[in-house]
């Protein structure tokens, strides 16, 4: 089993949605829960290494640890963070970068060679460090990291209001990173179709950010609103896995199933298909490692490295080469029989799923719950 070929991805989602900001742009923040308590987990470490561990999963993986709040208000995740790098796994964290006691426990705490196998996606709210006097800390906290063996990337959501200090904000970044910041995509949520986030329209929003020259911003905007319509292999080479309740789902939004409990008992890898979302708003990692071999993509490394002006990257060379690869370099490809089968298995658990939903809600008799869910039956 070879240590560094990419088999496996999943996004993991850590329950925490405690923040030390309050971004205007974030659904945290308009739901007040940015305040709420972190939980402990249900597991231990040792027990979720297990669940994840490299013979079970059937290799080398790329975990994404990220929370709805602040990933490393988690008083557990450095533990967590080394537990799944010494099984062997390439690990993503998301971070605000204001965290400096678990900076520090990150870069003093995990081994140097298992560092290399580390990259921090950092976010750059730009306007609430601004407004709040702590710029200053974030960059000195990018710069613990720098001078570590951790890789690090970091990117800026757009919002309208930064779009006046757009200079100041390209200044800072040159200044303080040696590159220009990535720019990601916000998205609106609550409206059907989630579409962008913004007053603009998608040709001004694109001229507008596209100056930053970031490959993550011109391949989302590229893929952002448009349906995918190929056979879909997340749910085979990965998928969405919550570290609350233990399960792991095809994708966003798809049917859970527990696969903590025991962690001994084998997966049920089964390929979605056919996605379900409006748009693959995260297809800059999905598509970029591949899970639709079909589409040409950059590599996810283009999303996440830069060059610095005095010419060092931001990810460093073990990691380069691990993003590099596409899963599709060392997965199996299916057949159109498997694939079909695939899809019809989807729709027998669907039913069932479905039906086992109606039950339970007849039973507690929640009758408008019911209702809806019986309509997104029938349709």
């Amino acid at each position: 089993m070879n240590k560094n070929r990419l088999k496996r991805f999943y996004d993991i989602d850590v329950p925490v949605t405690t923040c030390n900001l309050q971004c205007n742009y974030c659904y945290i923040t308009h739901r007040n829960q940015a305040s709420a308590e972190v939980k402990p987990l249900d597991y231990t470490l040792p027990h979720i290494r297990k669940a994840l561990s490299r013979e079970r999963l059937g290799g080398t993986c790329l975990l994404n640890l990220c929370g709805k709040g602040e990933t490393l208000l988690a008083p557990y995740i450095v533990n967590l963070t080394r537990e799944l790098l010494e099984e062997g796994h390439y690990v993503m964290l998301v971070t605000n970068g204001l965290p400096t006691k678990r900076i520090k426990e990150l870069t003093e705490e995990i081994p140097v060679e298992l560092q290399k196998h580390l990259i921090i996606k950092i976010s750059f709210h730009f306007m609430e460090l601004k407004s709040k006097g702590l710029l200053d800390k974030y960059f000195d906290n990018i710069r613990l990291i720098d001078r570590s063996n951790i890789s690090f990337s970091v990117e800026l959501t757009p919002s309208d209001d930064a779009i006046p200090y757009i200079e100041e904000i390209k200044e800072v970044c040159l200044k303080n990173i040696g590159a220009l910041c990535h720019i990601t995509v916000a998205r609106d949520r609550t409206k059907p179709g989630i579409p962008i986030l913004s007053s603009l329209s998608r040709e001004d929003y694109i001229k507008v950010w596209g100056q930053f020259d970031s490959p993550l911003f011109d391949f989302k905007m590229r893929i952002f609103g448009e349906p995918r319509k190929e056979f879909c292999y997340n749910g085979l080479w990965g998928g969405h896995i919550n570290l609350e309740n233990g399960s792991l789902s095809q994708c966003y939004r798809l049917r859970p199933k527990r696969i903590f409990d025991n962690p001994s008992a084998p997966i049920d890898f089964c390929p979605a298909g056919k996605c379900e979302m409006a748009h693959c708003y995260n297809g800059h990692a999905w598509l970029t490692l591949g899970m639709i071999p079909e589409l040409i993509t950059p590599s996810y490394l283009e999303m996440r490295d830069r060059v610095t002006t005095d010419g060092r990257h931001w990810v460093g060379e073990e990691m380069r080469q691990f993003l590099s690869q596409k899963l599709s370099d060392n997965n199996e490809m299916l057949t159109s029989k498997s694939k079909q089968l695939a899809m019809c298995k989807n729709k027998a658990q669907k039913l069932v799923y479905s039906v086992r939903s109606l039950i339970y809600h007849v039973i507690n008799g929640k009758w408008s719950i019911l209702r809806t869910k019986f309509q997104s039956f029938v349709r």
